[in-house]
């Protein structure tokens, strides 16, 4: 029991502070002698509640070992900076291209600020030919816009579809796995 208490104590008794961040965590380690090895142990003590997502980037790196000494608050100051710079050029891009899209009269639904609609996907489908043979004409098209009646769909349907070497057909005339590759 007094092996434990004694290793308590010492916990406490022999950490150093290695910095704190701006939301007010401290953090600490300490060197201990584990099988002859010489390890540092890294720890935080949150301010308030304990919420990890607190903790600067800079700051889980050195916990984890991943930087070799504790990040200074200069560094911290002038990383702040740059994220916020980089804040207002995003800010202002967006703004930017909210402008060309209204000039160009390509508009977009603005869900919010940060967020923007997907792409257009009508206009993107509509630059590719519809048919397999290659763009149709307007009439082609309106005519395949327009309903048909029972008579015309049943002759869709009975026409035998051709065998070859090539796939071929899309639309009501593909099936699958009528295909074989030529031997």
């Amino acid at each position: 029991m007094s092996k434990l208490f004694g290793k308590i104590a010492s916990f406490f008794s022999s950490r150093t502070m290695a910095g704190v961040d701006k939301s007010g965590n401290k953090y600490f380690f300490r060197k201990e002698e584990i099988d002859g090895l010489m390890k540092e142990k890294r720890w935080v003590v949150f301010k308030g509640e304990d919420d990890p997502t607190s903790i600067p980037v800079e700051w889980i790196c050195w916990l984890n070992g991943q930087r070799k000494k504790a990040p200074t608050p200069e560094e911290m100051m002038e990383l702040e900076a740059r994220r916020e710079r980089v804040r207002q050029n995003v800010t202002l891009l967006k703004k930017q291209e909210m402008e060309r899209n209204s000039r160009e009269g390509n508009l977009r639904k603005v869900i919010s600020a940060d967020q923007v609609a997907g792409p257009d996907l009508n206009s993107f489908i509509r630059q590719f030919p519809t048919g397999s043979e290659g763009a149709q004409d307007e009439e082609g098209s309106a005519a395949r816009n327009s309903p048909r009646n029972s008579k015309e769909k049943e002759a869709v349907k009975e026409k035998p579809i051709p065998e070859s070497s090539e796939p071929v057909g899309s639309g009501q005339t593909f099936r699958p796995g009528t295909w074989q590759p030529p031997t």
